[in-house]
């Protein structure tokens, strides 16, 4: 008697692993679809390398930093909102080791844990609007001054 609700239980659990990953295919499309809306908007925001910055600019006339994101994320087909609390709101944590072209990182400057974002391009680098008179610029996460600043990294 033990020994049939034993395969009983084994049945069961291989019929509910058989419909557990039948649903992984549809998963594994949308996170290659989000991997490709990511490194399309990493694209349009290379595209921006040496734009002004301008305070609540979104647009090739000029960046500030949140705007580079909305505008890059939105030539790649996603609306995003208008600042980097909003943008941190609507984004998921992940951690460093498992950065991807595309994410975004937030940097604490003014005692704000939302006070810059960058979007990640890979190999340790990250696109960004600076600051009043600069221009959308590469830097590397690994410079002191980012290294000491950053907060955390989060995907879209």
């Amino acid at each position: 008697m033990m020994r049939v609700r034993i395969a009983c239980l084994v049945i069961s659990v291989a019929l509910f692993q058989g419909c557990a990953s039948s649903t992984q295919i549809p998963e594994t499309a949308s996170v290659r679809a989000d991997k490709q809306v990511a490194s399309n908007a990493t694209v349009y925001a290379k595209e921006m390398l040496g734009k002004p910055y301008r305070y609540a600019g979104d647009t090739p006339a000029g960046f500030d930093c949140s705007g580079l994101v909305k505008y890059s994320y939105g030539r790649a087909g996603i609306t995003m909102p208008r600042d980097t609390q909003s943008q941190r709101q609507i984004s998921v944590l992940i951690s460093l080791r498992n950065l991807r072209e595309g994410d975004l990182l937030f940097f604490d400057q003014e005692g704000k844990k939302t006070s810059h974002v960058g979007i990640y391009i890979g190999d340790g680098r990250f696109i960004h609007a600076p600051s009043s008179g600069g221009k959308v610029r590469t830097d590397s996460l690994s410079a002191e001054f980012w290294k000491k600043h950053f907060v955390e990294a989060r995907r879209i």
